[in-house]
């Protein structure tokens, strides 16, 4: 049978083991006893804040008069503009670093994607700080058809590098084209893309 002095000492014990239990629970800053807490070097993570400012600020509407430089702009920002999403953004922007600035609509055309419909809904909402190569007081330079090479023919507007072969392979196949129409015999160029072609081409 368990004296007095023995239940003393078994409540000194239980004692101690629970001053333990919480000095350790205390220096871990409330982890779980033995948890490894891990954090990365030098590396900042976003706070709940900045990310939420992040996604209002992209999800924000353009303000009347508010335009964006599409020669400037990250994609992040030429998302806001009607009609372009991340992929055509991403689009945007790598063709502005391998060919330069657009200068203009004219040469925002270029890009796969871009259409006259999207220029329209765009128009009022962006503004051009740059200079497209090969232009001259903000026009256009006016491509030779019948001479030019297949890097110069894919800076038309609506012409890409698989068009601009294929008017290759027809300019040496049939002759040179004697007009602007001439180049709807070539398979993919039809009556809409002649017409964006007709300023920005020379003939004969």
């Amino acid at each position: 049978m368990a004296t007095g002095e023995d239940r003393r000492a078994a409540l000194l014990l239980l004692a101690l083991l629970l001053a333990g239990v919480f000095a350790r629970f205390v220096a871990t800053d409330g982890g779980a006893p033995g948890a490894v807490g891990y954090r990365a070097a030098g590396v900042d993570r976003p706070t709940r804040d900045s990310v939420a400012a992040r996604a209002e600020r992209l999800a924000r509407p353009l303000g009347p008069g508010e335009r964006i430089d599409v020669d400037l702009a990250p994609a992040e920002e030429l998302i806001r503009l009607p009609r372009i999403g991340p992929s055509l953004a991403r689009r945007i922007v790598d063709d502005r670093e391998t060919r330069g600035p657009f200068g203009s609509l004219e040469g925002l055309d270029r890009v796969s994607g871009v259409g006259p419909a999207l220029l329209e809904a765009i128009g009022r909402n962006v503004t051009f700080s740059g200079r497209a190569a090969g232009t001259a007081g903000g026009e256009p330079r006016r491509v030779r058809v019948n001479t030019a090479s297949k890097e110069e023919l894919a800076t038309l507007p609506g012409i890409g590098p698989a068009l601009a072969a294929a008017i290759v392979r027809s300019r040496e196949r049939g002759g040179p084209f004697g007009r602007v129409e001439d180049l709807e015999r070539v398979p993919g160029i039809g009556p809409r893309t002649v017409e964006r072609l007709r300023a920005r081409v020379q003939l004969p």
